[in-house]
């Protein structure tokens, strides 16, 4: 059979998902009478709530007698991973553009890969139905991306298409025709992307993408290089040295049709498969016949740049809201997902209490919190914490990200006011149109924590940040980092309005009256820089004494909401985030008020 795999490309929110419903549709891959779902690829709840991709997927299609096997990716660096993994898996790539925004970094991250392995990406201009759509200057700026990036003059003479994926259209002029809906893409994608190479020898695959599966175990997804393969045929697994892992039968072998995955009798090299019944088989694990004995090489994975402590939640509150909260489990949970996603790294602290998780980002880090607490899992987790390295010359190095800040003209003085505060380097400043600029900074990773929710406060919610790893550069010295204390509950009980109401001129609550509170939970911002012990459960005195006037009502200020993300930002290194199915809490990392005085003094004392 006639095959194809590509892989769509491009920056978040830009457009993958919605071209693939699009492609789906027109394909006949649809019944006349299936429901026909929105962004029918982003399948888990976090995914749907956000509108991001999170997790790689494959698809299938037919158009006429050739089967174009697609791959969606995620948008966002912090899963930057997935994406490296992803282009080892097809032949060609679609790069989507916004046709307002043009490049942002995780385009020319991705295209960075794609061009290093030397396939010749197809553009796609896309959104070009929106008012501020400024199709022919993004061309040129891609065509100035590519040429950045070193692209051979075959690459640099890539073919472009223009069109609206939420109209469902696509023409080689930007003036239509729109009546044809996909047919251009679909004609393009067979003509420009070469079909799958196909090695000679016995049945060699690299594992691509990995998921646990209820029923059949553990399932790896990848293309298969050379050979066929079978349901229960004999086979083993290599590691990317050439070590044995395991040998073992395929129990299935599951092709991709349409948004099904289907049990196949035999698939042959060139194809994309999911394979069950190998229950070690981890990603960038070659899959083979026994008679094999060289692995495939897999692309090397950016490290990650950010970690974090998860350690057994040991407040009083402990386990009344999660049913899963002993160490082991938390232990067993964060190895199992370090063996789906090679972008990070878990391993046990040197204290042996609790476990450290290196990630990409902050939002990679958020999101695998937020899926074990939806697991019923609790856990506190720490500040995310920069991984520095050291240089051969023994100087300290730390993580610097290329950082691209859409906003509007009035407020980018105040933007570049606080990252130079953070140690940011402006790099380049242009107008990208309808009165907003774009600033580029090269900026610490550390300085860059927190910083989200403050940009949005500066701009009014008008500015749009984009980060992206860039490289390691020496160290840039202390940076400022939240200038308030705190107020810190120094009783156990539930929160009493009348004692939250005498305490607002302390500074804004963060509960509300009811709340369940403890010894050394932080329950406030301090309107100053020192931490405050406050009791939020003393209520009023009452007495028989009959007066005229009456009590006033409480009206309390609406309390700060913590996110997630806003509590991983906002905590000190002395702090921890409690994390439960039900509530995201924020307290000291020692409880006992006396404790965190001894602690403090035995810093200082290291600090002399």
């Amino acid at each position: 059979m006639n095959l194809r795999n590509i892989a769509i490309i491009a920056h978040v929110d830009h457009g993958k998902t919605t071209l693939v419903d699009r492609l789906l549709q027109q394909s006949g891959t649809y019944r006349d009478n299936q429901r026909q779902v929105e962004r029918a690829m982003d399948s888990n709840d976090l995914e749907k709530e956000r509108g991001i991709t999170i997790l790689a997927k494959a698809t299938s299609i037919m158009w006429h007698d050739t089967r174009i096997n697609i791959v969606d990716t995620p948008g966002h660096a912090d899963f930057g991973g997935e994406v490296e993994r992803i282009l080892n898996m097809v032949d060609g790539a679609l790069v989507l553009v916004d046709a307002a925004e043009g490049p942002l970094p995780q385009t020319k991250f991705v295209v960075s890969k794609a061009l290093k392995m030397g396939m010749k990406p197809i553009v796609v201009i896309n959104k070009v139905d929106r008012p501020d759509a400024r199709p022919s200057e993004v061309v040129n700026e891609v065509f100035d991306l590519f040429a950045a990036l070193d692209a051979t003059d075959e690459q640099l003479d890539f073919p472009i298409l223009y069109g609206s994926a939420k109209q469902g259209w696509m023409s080689e002029r930007l003036e239509g025709p729109q009546d044809q809906g996909m047919t251009p893409l679909f004609e393009l994608v067979l003509k420009h992307v070469p079909a799958p190479t196909v090695e000679e020898g016995p049945f060699r695959m690299l594992g691509t993408i990995m998921e646990a599966n209820p029923y059949l175990g553990r399932i790896i997804t990848g293309r298969i290089s050379s050979g066929s393969v079978k349901p229960n045929q004999q086979v083993k697994v290599l590691e990317r040295d050439g070590k044995l892992v395991e040998s073992g039968r395929v129990t299935k072998v599951l092709a991709f049709r349409g948004l099904e995955r289907v049990p196949v009798d035999e698939a042959t090299a060139g194809d994309l498969v999911a394979i069950a019944g190998l229950p070690d088989a981890m990603v960038a694990h070659t899959i083979c016949d026994p008679s094999v004995e060289i692995p495939i090489q897999a692309q090397p994975i950016d490290p990650p740049t950010l970690s974090m402590t998860f350690r057994v939640n040991d407040s009083p509150l402990a386990g009344t809201e999660g049913d899963k909260v002993t160490s082991r489990m938390i232990r067993d949970r964060l190895l199992r997902e370090a063996e789906g996603n090679v972008a990070l790294r878990v391993r046990e602290s040197d204290d042996k209490d609790s476990m450290e998780v290196a990630g990409r980002g902050e939002l990679q880090l958020g999101i695998l919190i937020e899926t074990m607490r939806r697991e019923g899992f609790e856990v506190s987790v720490s500040r995310p914490k920069v991984l520095l390295r050291k240089d051969e010359a023994g100087n300290l190095e730390e993580p610097i990200e290329e950082v691209v800040i859409d906003v509007d003209e009035q407020h980018s003085g105040v933007v570049v006011q606080k990252m130079s505060e953070r140690k940011a380097e402006m790099t380049e400043l242009k107008p990208s149109g309808g009165g907003r600029v774009r600033l580029v900074f090269h900026a610490p990773t550390r300085g860059l924590i927190g910083y989200q929710g403050e940009l949005l406060t500066d701009t009014r919610g008008t500015a749009i940040m984009n980060r992206l790893f860039h490289a390691y550069a020496p160290y840039k010295g202390d940076i400022q980092g939240r200038r308030n204390g705190v107020l810190i509950s120094n009783e156990q009980g539930e929160a009493v309005a009348y004692a939250m109401f005498k305490l607002e001129d302390r500074g804004p609550m963060m509960i509300e009256p009811g709340w369940k509170v403890y010894k050394g939970m932080i329950v406030g911002e301090h309107t100053r820089d020192n931490d405050l012990e406050i009791n939020v459960l003393k209520g009023k005195q009452l007495t028989n004494i009959r007066t005229t006037s009456k009590d006033e009502a409480v009206r309390l200020t609406p309390p700060i909401k913590m996110s997630l993300e806003k509590a991983l930002a906002y905590i000190e290194d002395d702090e921890l985030v409690e994390v439960t199915p039900k509530s995201i809490r924020l307290r000291k990392k020692f409880l006992d008020a006396g404790e965190r005085k001894r602690n403090e003094k035995a810093k200082t004392v290291e600090t002399v």
